[in-house]
């Protein structure tokens, strides 16, 4: 691999310094966390940053915590961290699921959950699950900290929340009762982008939340969805008018992928067969994580 562009590189062993240089490289600074997607744009002349932050050498950042109300992801776990965790499979593993369709066993490895949503592609896995989780994102920035909810990270396209020097340090998620459920439409097992995704979680008294992915400007809730389906027993006449609600939801477009058509036809087969799983998960039952619903 040739990077062909000269660039200053930084490992700061504080987040405080981390911010400074972040503040101090101004627009042609970027922080490196995993790298999966920095480091290829890189190399293919998408990116050619001045500077280059290396967050591995701050404490602090590679723990997954958690406590009775609440799980913690630093900045630096990577997706199969997610794997790995004893605490994600007994209350999130709707994570699971999710890593098990992303990209390679080698990138799920070096690929960060922080860095995946800092991209802010559109098809970006882990988007729908954090939203469904409604997860909030801690910053740390040259005015302090502040902390971002889910619904107001994706800005668009590539863009998210975060201000000029400011740096992701957690991601946190509510614990929750609940069954859930990662459905990922894509060509190929291995390195594809979503051609279309979908969250789902059920929650107690018949409550539920869904998220779409690759078929929007951003990920996205589906907040009509989500209001015919609130406390509502399921059966098939309920499912069938959530479908049909898809279309409401999403404005997926044509590319190299897959057509409209299609990626809103397998959104509305991918929430069926995510609102059954997340409902029979929820009561003990159904389909184990992870398994591959498309």
């Amino acid at each position: 691999m040739v990077i062909a562009h000269d660039f200053a590189y930084v490992r700061p062993a504080t987040l405080d310094d981390a911010v400074a240089a972040l503040v101090e490289g101004g627009p042609g600074a970027r922080v490196l966390a995993g790298g999966t997607d920095l480091v290829p744009g890189m190399r293919d002349d998408l990116m050619e940053p001045d500077l280059v932050i290396d967050l591995k050498g701050i404490p602090g950042l590679l723990e997954i915590t958690g406590d009775d109300d609440a799980l913690h992801f630093g900045a630096l776990v990577t997706i199969g961290d997610l794997v790995e965790s004893d605490a994600v499979a007994r209350h999130a593993p709707v994570f699971v699921e999710m890593a098990d369709v992303f990209a390679s066993n080698g990138i799920r490895h070096r690929a960060t959950l922080t860095g995946n949503i800092c991209s802010a592609v559109p098809s970006c896995d882990a988007g729908p699950v954090l939203l469904v989780l409604d997860a909030r994102i801690d910053v740390a920035g040259p005015s302090g900290a502040r902390t971002i909810p889910i619904g107001e990270w994706f800005v668009g396209p590539r863009v998210t929340a975060l201000e000029a020097g400011e740096i992701v340090t957690r991601i946190t998620i509510p614990r929750t009762e609940h069954g859930s459920a990662f459905l990922k439409l894509a060509r190929y097992d291995g390195e594809d982008l979503a051609q279309a995704s979908v969250a789902v979680l059920g929650l107690p008294g018949d409550r539920r939340r869904v998220a779409f992915g690759a078929v929007g400007p951003v990920p996205a809730r589906a907040s009509r969805i989500e209001a015919h389906l609130d406390g509502v027993p399921l059966d098939d006449s309920v499912i069938a008018a959530a479908k049909a609600l898809v279309g409401s939801e999403i404005a997926p477009i044509t590319d190299i992928r897959a057509t409209r058509e299609y990626r809103e036809h397998m959104c509305r087969v991918m929430l069926d067969r995510g609102l059954r799983a997340a409902a029979a998960r929820l009561r003990g039952a159904g389909p184990p994580y992870p398994t591959r619903l498309v």
